[in-house]
C-alpha cells in the first residue's frame, strides 16, 4: 500500500559500494597526483587483475542468484527473509564483500595503481565497520538462534 513502511533491513554506517569506491578512487587519484609511478611487473599484473574481476563477477553473481532464488533482500539494506547457509554462504558469512574486495584489488591491478592497492585495508575496514557489523546485529535480532548457530559454524570472511 502506498506510504506503508515495510520492515527495515540493516542500517549501514557506510553503504558497501561507497566503502569500496571512495578509497579506490582516492588512492588512484592520490597516486597520480603525487606522481607515484604505475606498477611494473609486465603483462601479468593487468592479467591477474582481469582474472580477479572475472572471479568477482562470477562469485558475486552466484551470491546474488542465491538471494533471488530464496526470495530474500537482493540489494544492500533490504530485508532478510531467509538465512542462506549453502553455496557461497557455507564458506563465508559475507561472500559478497569477499567478492567486492577481490574486484577492488582486480581493478587496482588493471589500473596498475599503487595508490588504490594501498587503500585496500581502508576498504576492508569500511566494509567491516560500516556494513558487516551492522548486518550482524540486524541478523541476530531478525533471525535469532539459527543465525547464532550459523555464526559459530561459518567464518565471517574466509
Amino acid at each position: 500500500m502506498p506510504g506503508e513502511r515495510r520492515t527495515a533491513g540493516p542500517r549501514f554506517r557506510i553503504w558497501p559500494p561507497v566503502a569500496a569506491g571512495v578509497p579506490w578512487l582516492g588512492g588512484w587519484w592520490a597516486g597520480r597526483r603525487l606522481g607515484v609511478p604505475p606498477m611494473g611487473g609486465g603483462a601479468w599484473v593487468p592479467g591477474a587483475g582481469r582474472a580477479l574481476l572475472v572471479a568477482f563477477a562470477l562469485w558475486n553473481g552466484w551470491c546474488l542468484w542465491y538471494f533471488a532464488r530464496h526470495r530474500t533482500g537482493l540489494m544492500p539494506g533490504q530485508d532478510t527473509n531467509a538465512l542462506l547457509t549453502s553455496g557461497p554462504y557455507r564458506v563465508s558469512r559475507n561472500p559478497l564483500y569477499v567478492g567486492l574486495l577481490a574486484g577492488y584489488i582486480g581493478a587496482a591491478l588493471v589500473a596498475r595503481s599503487w595508490g588504490a592497492v594501498a587503500m585496500a585495508p581502508l576498504t576492508w575496514a569500511g566494509l567491516h565497520w560500516g556494513a558487516v557489523l551492522p548486518e550482524e546485529a540486524y541478523l541476530r535480532t531478525r533471525l535469532g538462534g539459527p543465525y547464532e548457530e550459523y555464526r559459530r559454524r561459518v567464518r565471517r570472511w574466509l
